[in-house]
């Protein structure tokens, strides 16, 4: 939880909140990838990357 507050801690400092949208993506097709390798739809997810 601590790297969570420090990013929060860096995009309010540095008034970066343009990237908060890009990191929430990110971790939302990392989460598809980590949750789709172990089923039967893990063949269609990886043909669209």
């Amino acid at each position: 939880m601590d790297f969570l507050k420090d990013l929060w801690g860096f995009l309010k400092q540095r008034k970066k909140f343009w990237l908060l949208p890009m990191i929430i993506i990110l971790l939302g097709f990392g989460a598809i990838m980590f949750f789709a390798a172990g089923s039967a739809i893990a063949p269609f997810i990886y043909s669209l990357f």
